[in-house]
């Protein structure tokens, strides 16, 4: 499952969902990403997507992790609009048999999510000023590890 939503979720309820009726997944893993305060920098984050096209990359990245992986099943809920510090924007959940592939493939979705996935986000302070994110370079680095042969 992928959705984008503009509604608060509790990743909880979205893990107690997933793993309802697996007697033959061996290992879940989870992954909850939750808005910074940034020491009081930032009030609002807000984010940006395509529907549509946002979704197709999305599955794309994850379909390939559910072949590289074996994984049984994966789940990805994406927060866009405005979020609040301390609300969960990303939840990322993977099924395997065993344990390293379902971490290993959690670990992939979100680097992909970070650095690749088509979002557009912007930071607002307190002062009512707005600046746009790009990835980091540690999320760029962080990718190339899963494209080294």
């Amino acid at each position: 499952m992928i959705a984008l939503t503009d509604q608060p979720f509790d990743p909880g309820v979205l893990l107690t969902a997933f793993c309802k009726d697996r007697t033959e997944t061996g290992a879940v893993a989870t992954f909850t990403g939750l808005a910074r305060a940034e020491q009081g920098a930032t009030t609002t984050l807000e984010l940006e997507a395509y529907p549509g096209f946002t979704q197709a990359e999305i599955g794309r990245i994850a379909d390939g992790a559910r072949d590289r992986f074996k994984l049984d099943d994966f789940s990805i809920v994406h927060r866009v609009g405005q979020i609040a510090p301390g609300d969960a924007i990303v939840f990322v959940a993977t099924a395997a048999g065993h344990r390293r592939a379902a971490f290993e493939a959690c670990d992939f979705l979100m680097d992909y999510l970070k650095s690749r996935a088509p979002f557009w986000k912007k930071e607002t302070g307190p002062d009512g000023a707005a600046r746009w994110i790009e990835p980091r370079p540690q999320d760029h680095a962080d990718i190339t590890r899963w494209e080294t042969p």
